[in-house]
């Protein structure tokens, strides 16, 4: 993973392959930058398997025309960042998630589904919105009907005026997609811990609005459970991303899936480690969040199956993670060598990882008698 605020996961593995090869020089490197479904999945999919960027027109979080894009790999697999057309740097001041949408979302999932992709992998990070995506699923053909029978496209503000959903209106090439969402959080649909309480200040919302929003997902889930028998509360994730996490798997079938999960299967992991001699992973800090499954920890589970050791070579290592151990880890090293704080620490980041990687391969050289 990239370490944020640092270096990028492309500059890392430069880094990290750089030390490797100073003492094999012949020795094999396969690379896999990994992104949490925020921005940079897009890239780090094409550079870990190639494809094309397609880039689009699209409705931005408050309906106006923006430049967007998605990735299509060769197996024509489409990966969408839903922050691409409804993320939060595209409102700048303009924050208000009972207004902003995520039509532009389901503009990006129809696009690529008219250009034949056979399945889809969005990530659910870095939204502006709290419509449910409602607003995607508007574009891709849903029909969202009010009390007197006129359609419209929800938003956070107006998920209480839905009377009812008709999905037989989904576009028919979105209707076959098989959809995978990224998503690295639990949060349910509404109440303390759901998406409007944890997400909606940073996206603008006040407590009021906090109160305003919540009560309308809390609707919403009513309806969708009486109408599609779909109980979203009680899908872990199906907050994510201000409801879209429930939006997905109510509109588009989608199955929910941790992020560092999605991107192991859709670059064939198990087959391109089966037989390495050593795995190098990282990401900024290890905590107690990493054990959810994050990328070491994701990482780890699939090579402790295949018997590869692992090694995570991260910015920082909080207490209380020796559970890593029992999940796969072979080794956890801090590349804060001179252990400064994080605003020191982060300029010297990129020589401090090639320092600590020269270490660690020249104990395993001398380990192996070479």
């Amino acid at each position: 993973d990239s370490f944020k605020g640092t270096m990028s996961s492309s500059r890392i593995i430069a880094v990290m392959k750089a030390q490797i090869l100073k003492y094999w020089p012949e020795c094999q490197i396969v690379s896999i930058p990994v992104a949490d479904g925020g921005e940079g999945s897009v890239d780090s999919f094409l550079t870990a398997l190639g494809g094309e960027k397609i880039s689009i027109r699209t409705q931005g979080p408050w309906g106006e025309e923006i430049d967007s894009f998605y990735g299509l790999l060769p197996d024509n697999t489409a990966v969408i960042e839903m922050a691409a057309s409804a993320g939060l740097p595209l409102v700048g001041d303009r924050k208000d998630p009972s207004k902003t949408t995520t039509y532009g979302v389901g503009e990006l999932i129809l696009d690529a589904a008219k250009k034949g992709a056979g399945r889809i992998v969005i990530g659910l990070g870095g939204s502006a919105t709290n419509d449910a995506g409602c607003g995607a699923a508007a574009a891709c053909g849903v029909t969202f009907l009010d009390r007197e029978g006129k359609s419209f496209v929800p938003t956070g503000a107006t998920l209480d005026r839905i009377a009812s959903i008709d999905l037989s209106t989904m576009d028919e090439s979105v209707r076959k997609l098989e959809i995978t969402a990224m998503c690295d959080i639990d949060n349910p649909f509404y109440g303390p811990s759901g998406a409007a309480a944890v997400y909606g200040p940073q996206k603008g919302a006040d407590e009021e609005m906090v109160s305003f929003l919540d009560e309308r997902m809390k609707k919403l889930s009513s309806l969708v459970e009486s109408q599609l028998g779909i109980d979203l509360q009680a899908i872990p994730g199906s907050g994510a991303a201000g409801g879209m996490g429930g939006g997905m798997k109510a509109f588009f079938n989608a199955r929910l899936q941790m992020g560092i999960d999605t991107v192991l299967d859709v670059t064939g992991f198990d087959d391109l480690a089966r037989g390495a001699d050593w795995i190098f992973t990282g990401e900024g800090k290890i905590d107690s969040q990493s054990l959810r499954g994050k990328v070491v920890i994701g990482v780890a589970r699939k090579a402790k199956r295949l018997g590869v050791p692992v090694i995570a070579v991260v910015g920082d290592i909080a207490d209380d993670i020796d559970a890593a151990y029992d999940e796969g880890v072979t080794g956890i090293f801090s590349i804060n060598r001179v252990a400064v704080p994080y605003k020191e620490a982060r300029l010297r980041a990129e020589s401090d990882m090639a320092l600590t990687m020269d270490n660690i391969v020249r104990f395993i050289k001398s380990v192996k008698g070479e």
